[in-house]
């Protein structure tokens, strides 16, 4: 088979952790014989520099022409002063505009290799398997008016939550209908007692949920929720929410595993090519200095290969050779325990590929880092 794929390396450690992913799906497309074509674009900061432009336009026609798209990190602290439009985040939401990618997929698992990683205790986070689906495209990160202005004389700021109805029964639907091929349990996250919006949105998923009566539907508030995700996370199953509290919720899911550098995620599209990422930042205090933890990354380009590609034994052999490697006590810095030795982000990526290649590379990658 044959797939296009376009790489936004992105800032800080997204460069690195990019180049990870891709070397995992060569041995990928050596094991199983694909052939992946890579189209690298400039996203971010990166973008900003070389084009003016956090997103240029051949980024994203190279994106639109594309089978998926695979995604770094973007930002940095050289840029936070740049007025909004020339900040490396405007290019990340402006692909997920332009892209109609309005479901973002983050799972969260339990992985007994990294329990002593978590500030959770293990019989709280034991058997931990959730997923969050985050809307992506409307809430307070996209709404108008977002300006400061002066009132009577005041300075005064505005952002505007809003959505249309047929944005929350997308989400919705698809929340439950990934909930159909797991626990069947949706957890509808709102802030119902206070937010117009999150009235609307507790309506529209009582509606969606009367073509689902398979699936269980509960109500939680967010700042409810914020709370069980620590007090008890095997409860979930499928998390929905809308943008904001999807972005926050989702990276305190991250510390159950230990570290945000343990987590991908997809962006799903209506139209066009998905969007795989690790949820990390860019990391600018570790950048370039061969410390950061690809796994996200590489889990990300497995959930593409199942995702848009169809390719469920190619997705298994990295998710588990991920597991193999971490089961073999290897561990990134922001995961090691104290007293051992921690990888270099080039000897997990090389680890993790000889793993998806075959056994006898593994011996021969254990005795080059002996």
């Amino acid at each position: 088979m044959k797939k296009k794929i376009t790489v936004l390396p992105g800032d800080g450690i997204g460069p690195e952790v990019s180049r990870g992913a891709v070397e995992i799906l060569k041995a990928v497309g050596e094991r199983f014989n694909h052939q992946f074509d890579f189209i690298y674009s400039l996203i971010g900061g990166a973008a900003i520099e070389q084009t003016g432009s956090p997103l240029p336009d051949k980024t994203l026609n190279d994106c639109k022409q594309s089978d998926a798209v695979l995604l770094g990190a973007v930002g940095g602290p050289q840029w936070d002063q740049n007025p909004p439009e020339l900040r490396p985040e405007k290019g990340l939401l402006q692909i997920r505009k332009e892209l109609e990618l309005y479901a973002n997929l983050r799972p969260v698992s339990f992985n007994p290799s990294l329990i002593e990683s978590s500030p959770i205790k293990e019989n709280i986070i034991t058997g931990v398997d959730l997923l969050i689906v985050r809307e992506l495209t409307g809430g307070l990160y996209f709404g108008k008016p977002s300006a400061r202005t002066i009132d009577r004389g005041e300075e005064s700021v505005v952002d505007t939550l809003y959505y249309k109805r047929k944005e929350m029964k997308r989400i919705l639907v698809t929340a439950f209908e990934l909930a159909k091929n797991r626990r069947s349990k949706v957890t509808s996250v709102d802030k119902a007692n206070v937010l117009e919006s999150s009235r609307m949105w507790r309506e529209v998923a009582e509606e969606v949920a009367r073509d689902f009566p398979n699936v269980q539907l509960e109500h939680m508030l967010v700042d409810n929720a914020a709370m069980q995700l620590i007090k008890n996370p095997t409860q979930f199953d499928v998390i929905v929410t809308e943008n904001m509290f999807g972005d926050i919720l989702s990276d305190e899911a991250s510390m159950l595993t230990g570290s945000l550098g343990m987590l991908p995620s997809a962006s799903l599209s209506t139209t066009g090519p998905c969007l795989y990422e690790p949820i990390h930042g860019s990391a600018p205090d570790i950048a370039g200095q061969n410390k950061a933890n690809p796994v996200a990354m590489i889990l990300s380009a497995a959930m593409m290969l199942r995702n848009s590609f169809q390719m469920d034994e190619e997705a298994k052999a990295i998710e588990n050779a991920v597991n193999q490697v971490l089961a073999a006590g290897h561990r990134t810095p922001d995961v090691v325990q104290e007293g051992k030795r921690a990888v270099k982000t080039e000897e997990m990526v090389e680890r993790i590929k000889a793993a998806v290649l075959d056994h006898a590379a593994i011996s021969n990658i254990m005795s080059i880092y002996a």
